[in-house]
């Protein structure tokens, strides 16, 4: 059996028992999944088809004596020529002087190492005398630790599939086998670890990788079906005349993203289940006016409406562009933290009395004593930036309210996929008609002056600027210019008639909110600040964003920078003052002039970051696969994705007794698996 014991095995006693389980490797089914991290493959090809920078395999006869040379301290290189098809190739190591010792003219070496095509040129990091074995083409590289070697693992590994190797359960049913052309459980665990060749580690792989993925998409939706039927929301019948007449009043007509994602958030209205919907809309795609006749629509069924912003300054923004919106269809109340004494008592009053259709808050909404006569849509604007309890709390506001998150950054779809996979996602990816896309330069830190003037020239205009730098003060480290000495070097720079700002995350709430009134009123030209004016706020006469030392911040950071100027109907611009140093730093800024569709910028910080990164490690939330990987496999994400729909949907899973190894499954990961309504 696979919970047996690591003991069990012929050849591991106590000690070696307490080095795997350092590993977390405790039962037979922990040593069989212990799967290599990587595979060194020492394949020969002919020189003309290797790649420039790969790691390579070559084996050749040393035309001369090695020569080495010694150069600081226990510093050496040892360099000699291999003759490999008749041609002369380089062959270079690094502080492996004893390699003198057993490498002779003469002699048929195996070289593995870093290819540099145009100089002929192997950097070796492995050698060994004599040819390549048959046995060693392809070499499973583990993460070991304390005492225990690669060696010693790959030798209690191939004891255990001699022994248990049979004994494994198939989880997958037979036709999704034959379907997607993948081998059994037996057959793709024993090519993980010992892989007769590349063609059948890539179909061993692709094995775990649909299977993980399968396994995680169906505990996913499970939940979210089995929270759809928990949470008996009521359904809302809002008056679709009213809602269809207040959309063509508006000034504008909506894109057809903005219509797609509206149908699908009153469809979720109608719906007898609570809503649980993401919706992410990139910078300025028009995401508050959906939210709008989404609340407007709740207030015909006689229900009332929320939405909680993270910050004052910008619940103010929505409260005063809601209140030109409904041109006073609805009654709107604003409720911060700054609003106080017998103003805040009415609002509370007329909240609970039902005298206030919409209430626009930050998290003050969240206070025990805002009591709602009857909530119908809580809306929760850059979800991120609050925590689960915050959100939570105002979902519990409304007990039957339908709940609507929306994110202006952009996340790949494979990631909204995993992270999100409990909720719907609604996507806005299509900027209103008369949007001027916004002109993005990379410029070298000589060019400061010439941008300084830039500025000048559009302030003479009336036009207004933001220069964003990364910290606020001096760091060893890190040798980055200081917002307060910007802002002390463009006071002197400018006229005293251009009137400078500084902004920065150490400011008391009260003076940063003063700092941004100023500037949106336009009494400061120039706003010199960190990042903390990232999300959200409306100030149509900034037209240019400088970023100082750009190559410091993500894409998706610098794509939300950007995203604050363009605001208007003026041409505006971004500079990003760059010198990145590694090819990541300078593809970044490559990318960032010539694209601002944040959701292809998203794809693209994902493939130089990665998924963990990409929400910051510590709270992701994303789930640690042990093969699959979501960047490079988003197809079989995206595939077992509408598997494990189908498989719930249609109720397939309960029915066919194909699946009962996958429900088995499912119930033991702690998953409440019953048919359901």
């Amino acid at each position: 059996m696979l919970s047996e014991p690591i003991t069990n095995l012929k050849g591991v006693g106590e000690k070696v028992q307490e080095e795997l389980e350092v590993m977390h490797i405790h039962t037979m089914e922990d040593l069989l999944y212990y799967f290599p991290y990587r595979y060194d493959v020492f394949e020969l090809k002919p020189l003309s088809e290797l790649i420039h920078e790969d790691k390579v395999t070559i084996m050749g006869r040393v035309a001369h004596e090695p020569s080495l040379t010694f150069f600081g301290r226990k510093k050496s290189r040892l360099f000699f020529n291999v003759m490999v098809e008749h041609v002369a190739v380089k062959a270079v190591m690094f502080n492996r002087a004893f390699a003198k010792k057993h490498i002779n003219q003469g002699d048929l070496v195996t070289l593995t190492g870093k290819w540099d095509a145009h100089r002929l040129q192997i950097t070796v990091d492995q050698y060994k005398v004599g040819p390549v074995n048959a046995d060693d083409k392809i070499k499973p590289i583990y993460s070991v630790k304390g005492k225990m070697t690669n060696y010693r693992l790959r030798k209690i590994i191939k004891q255990a599939i001699a022994d248990y190797g049979d004994d494994v359960d198939e989880r997958l049913p037979e036709h999704i086998l034959i379907d997607y052309k993948l081998p059994n459980l037996t057959e793709a665990l024993k090519t993980m670890h010992f892989p007769p060749n590349r063609i059948a580690l890539k179909h061993a792989r692709r094995r775990f990788t649909y299977e993980e993925f399968l396994l995680f998409q169906l505990k996913i939706q499970l939940l979210r079906h089995l929270n759809r039927d928990a949470q008996e929301g009521r359904a809302q019948h809002y008056d679709a005349q009213k809602v269809q007449q207040f959309v063509q009043n508006l000034p504008f007509q909506l894109t057809n993203a903005q219509q797609k994602s509206l149908n699908q958030i009153l469809s979720d209205l109608k719906a007898p289940y609570r809503m649980n919907r993401l919706l992410q809309g990139d910078v300025g795609s028009g995401k508050t006016v959906v939210a709008a006749i989404s609340l407007y629509a709740s207030i015909t069924a006689k229900r009332q409406g929320a939405l909680m912003v993270p910050t004052e300054i910008l619940a103010e923004q929505h409260y005063q562009s809601l209140k030109s919106l409904f041109n006073g269809r609805v009654t709107i109340a604003l409720l911060t933290g700054s609003v106080k004494g017998k103003k805040r008592e009415a609002i509370l009053s007329a909240v609970q009395n039902h005298d206030i259709d919409i209430v626009i808050g930050t998290h003050a909404l969240i206070q025990d004593d805002v009591v709602f006569h009857n909530l119908g849509l809580a809306i929760i604007d850059e979800q991120h930036r609050f925590g689960v309890k915050q959100r939570r709390l105002l979902k519990e506001k409304g007990e039957l309210a339908d709940v609507l998150f929306m994110t202006a950054t952009p996340i790949p779809r494979t990631l909204a996929i995993t992270a999100f996979g409990d909720m719907d996602v609604s996507i806005i990816n299509e900027m209103p008609a008369g949007r001027k896309e916004i002109e993005t330069y990379w410029v070298k830190e000589n060019m400061l002056e010439h941008t300084l003037d830039f500025i000048q020239r559009k302030i003479n205009q009336g036009e207004q600027a933001y220069l964003i730098c990364p910290l606020i003060e001096e760091s060893d480290k890190l040798d980055i210019q200081n917002a307060v000495d910007l802002y002390h070097q463009l006071k002197t720079y400018y006229p005293s008639e251009i009137k400078v700002g500084l902004m920065h995350g150490r400011l008391p709430s009260d003076e940063k909110d003063a700092v941004m009134k100023a500037f949106v009123k336009n009494e400061i030209q120039v706003l010199v600040s960190t990042t903390v004016i990232e999300v959200g706020v409306n100030v149509p006469n900034a037209t240019v964003m400088v970023i100082y030392d750009a190559e410091r911040f993500g894409l998706a950071q610098l794509h939300q920078l950007r995203g604050r100027v363009g605001r208007g109907s003026i041409e505006s611009f971004c500079i990003l003052i760059a010198e990145p140093k590694g090819e990541i730093g300078k593809e970044r800024m490559r990318i960032m002039t010539e694209t601002t569709d944040g959701f292809q910028l998203a794809e693209e910080d994902l493939k130089l970051r990665g998924p963990g990164d990409f929400f910051g490690k510590k709270q992701s939330g994303l789930p640690e696969f042990k093969v699959a990987d979501m960047v490079h496999d988003y197809r079989a994400l995206e595939t077992a994705r509408q598997d494990a729909n189908q498989l719930i949907e249609h109720q397939i899973i309960f029915k066919n007794p194909e699946y009962k190894a996958l429900l088995h499954y499912l119930e033991s990961e702690g998953i409440f698996t019953k048919p359901l309504d």
